[in-house]
């Protein structure tokens, strides 16, 4: 066997590309989870600490086939966080802030990818490794990290902007919408496949992403 040859024949740059993008699918889908579970407990359910999800392994809160999706058609899911509002002293604006934490935080941390990506042009532009973080952080996983970010804010159950919306619904409206949510899994999947959903979405993370960028650069 050709060793040399057969590692020639390997596309680098394309394993290079594919790390990039399951570390940035990791990282996003942790912090998000993990503040969903920290806003809930700071509005007063222990729920989430006690099933250890308060943590940012990404063990602890990855779905194996919510990665995968995630990678090959940029549409996925993590493990919910589980939340329980009857330890909300006002139920549905505790759903409401606690889902919202979860893109607030994918907003955040594209804004310190940039910030990084911002530094690292600025004192360290010509070093291999500061290139690759440069990419990583600017091109990969700030854009990921909004798109997550707004695609969670759509009012689809059981997308965190359905949990927004709920908030300023009628209690018999969103009780309603919330005994459909167990099949809005099903609607996403049909959207995403037919491509509505990034029809949605690619203009409004286009926007935000250059409004970032103009913050830094």
């Amino acid at each position: 066997m050709d060793f040399g040859g057969l590692v020639r024949s390997i596309d680098w740059n394309f394993l290079e590309s594919t790390l990039a993008r399951v570390l940035a699918v990791l990282l996003c889908l942790t912090v998000h989870e993990t503040c969903h579970g920290l806003a809930a407990y700071a509005l007063g359910d222990p729920t989430a600490r006690d099933r250890r999800r308060l943590s940012l392994n990404p063990l602890r809160h990855i779905d194996w086939l919510g990665l995968a999706m995630m990678l090959a058609v940029g549409f996925g899911w993590a493990k919910p966080v589980p939340v329980d509002p009857r330890h909300f002293k006002r139920p549905k604006q505790g759903m409401a802030l606690t889902a919202l934490a979860g893109p607030a935080s994918n907003f955040l941390l594209a804004l310190l990818a940039m910030a990084l990506s911002r530094v690292i042009y600025q004192y360290f532009p010509y070093s291999r490794g500061g290139a690759l973080a440069f990419e990583f952080l600017l091109y990969t996983l700030a854009p990921l990290s909004i798109g997550l970010g707004l695609f969670n804010l759509l009012p689809i159950p059981p997308l965190d902007g359905s949990k927004v919306l709920g908030a300023f619904l009628p209690d018999t409206t969103y009780f309603g919408l919330m005994r459909y949510e167990r099949f809005g899994m099903f609607l996403l999947l049909a959207l995403s496949w037919f491509g509505v959903t990034g029809d949605l979405i690619s203009g409004a993370i286009l926007g935000v992403y250059r409004f970032f960028f103009e913050l830094f650069f």
